[in-house]
Order: structure tokens, then C-alpha cells, then sequence
């Protein structure tokens, strides 16, 4: 018998089943979505494209008065609450907060995020006379200390590249870039990426684990020369998938 007759498979063996389609996303139409620092322009922003294209949506804050000021000005259903209250009624938590606050704001909800899919959108980064830079935190990332101060928690990373002020002028109504999701279990991957997509224009793209959330996080800094540079709101594109 050659080698090339001992690897061929038995008759009776299962056919392998066919790869999974990557776009094959679920729906995600029915889950409410909660904004910690939904009061800040990303964080607001985002809230307004989700909660237009149909999701429900809470805007959480320290303050719950400020964050139901916020919501009430941003309409389409959008509620306010703080943000215990915000993470506690939210099925995906998205984290929107100033990178200065990331750490003690999570450490404060770990108990309230349990269970939850959180969503690291904070950007770890610095600004001196030359312009942005990154930061790289003791974990790794903002995504990775996110993972180690929830151990109880689904933690992926998403929407670091978006433009506040596309995502919350009324004027606009597709948003046109890519955001690359990133996370260690596929699954919860995939429900990031048909969030995005709930948005006109966007394209949720899987990035890789979480190992991989600095260089994602740090190329904000690169976005923010472009947009010095050439005026504009940058975002960006994956070519050929």
C-alpha cells in the first residue's frame, strides 16, 4: 500500500462539512445595547447610528441625570441611565469612555458586567506638540485590561476607527469605512460584527484575538495626522474580502 493509498479517507467516512460563510452573521436586531460614556461624542455617536438603524439603546454615565439629558437630546428611543443601571439592562456593553477613566470605570462594574459582552472601543493614547501618539498599557491594550478586570465577562474590541463627527451629524446618512472586530471566542466575534453592520455603510471585519488590540488601538493616532493633515474624517477599508 503507498502512502498516498493510507491517507485516502474509508468509504463510509462522514463528508467533512462545508466552511462556514463568514458573512453568515447573526441577528442581533433584538438586543439592547448599553453605552458607557454615552455622553461623550464617540460614545454618543455610536448610540445615535444604533439606535437609529433600529437597536435599542441606553446611554450610561456617572451622573444618570446627564445621561438622560444626552438621551433625550439624541431622540429615537434612546434611554439614559447610570452606568451600573446601563450595564445591568444591556445584553452588549460598549465601553466609550475617556482611556484616563477605563480602568476604575470597569473595576466599579465588574459585578454588573458579569455575564455581559463588552465592547472596548477606547484608544490609549497621548498628545504632545507633535501630534497623537499611542500608549501601550501594562495588559497590552485597553481591550486586554478590559479582559483582565472582567474575567467574568465576553470581552471583545471594536469601533476605535470611527469619526465622531460623521457619526453624530443627522446630515449623514451612510457612514462609509470597515471596523475591525477583535475577540477570543468567534461566536460573540460574530455578533459584534453584524452590530456594526446594523449601521448604513459599515462592514463589521474579524481582526483576530485580543493579543492583537494594540496596533488596532494605536492607528488612531495615524488617523488623527490624516485628518490634521487633510482635513477630513478619516476611516477605513479592508480591500478584497
Amino acid at each position: 500500500m503507498t502512502s498516498t493509498d493510507s491517507a485516502q479517507q474509508p468509504a463510509d467516512a462522514p463528508a467533512k462539512a462545508p466552511a462556514k460563510d463568514p458573512w453568515d452573521l447573526p441577528d442581533v436586531s433584538g438586543l439592547g445595547v448599553g453605552v458607557l460614556g454615552g455622553t461623550g461624542p464617540q460614545g454618543k455617536g455610536l448610540a445615535y447610528r444604533l439606535a437609529r438603524a433600529g437597536q435599542k439603546v441606553i446611554i450610561g454615565s456617572r451622573a444618570a441625570e446627564r445621561a438622560q439629558a444626552a438621551a433625550e437630546e439624541l431622540g429615537h428611543g434612546i434611554e439614559g441611565a447610570d452606568n451600573a443601571e446601563c450595564a445591568r439592562r444591556s445584553d452588549i456593553v460598549i465601553v466609550a469612555v475617556p482611556w484616563e477613566g477605563h480602568g476604575k470605570t470597569l473595576e466599579a462594574l465588574r459585578e454588573d458586567l458579569v455575564g455581559k459582552l463588552v465592547v472596548d472601543c477606547v484608544n490609549p493614547l497621548g498628545f504632545d506638540k507633535k501630534g497623537a501618539y499611542a500608549l501601550k498599557p501594562e495588559e497590552g491594550s485597553a481591550a486586554e485590561q478590559a479582559a483582565a478586570l472582567l474575567p467574568d465577562s465576553r470581552v471583545t474590541a471594536a469601533f476605535h476607527h470611527l469619526s465622531a463627527v460623521l457619526l453624530e451629524d443627522p446630515e449623514i446618512d451612510e457612514i462609509d469605512t470597515d471596523v475591525m472586530v477583535l475577540g477570543e471566542v468567534r461566536a460573540d466575534v460574530e455578533i459584534v460584527q453584524a452590530l456594526a453592520g446594523r449601521i448604513p455603510g459599515m462592514r463589521g471585519i474579524f481582526a483576530g484575538r485580543l493579543r492583537n488590540a494594540h496596533q488596532v488601538e494605536a492607528l488612531v493616532a495615524n488617523l488623527i495626522s490624516v485628518n490634521r493633515r487633510y482635513k477630513a474624517h478619516a476611516g477605513l477599508r479592508v480591500t478584497d474580502v
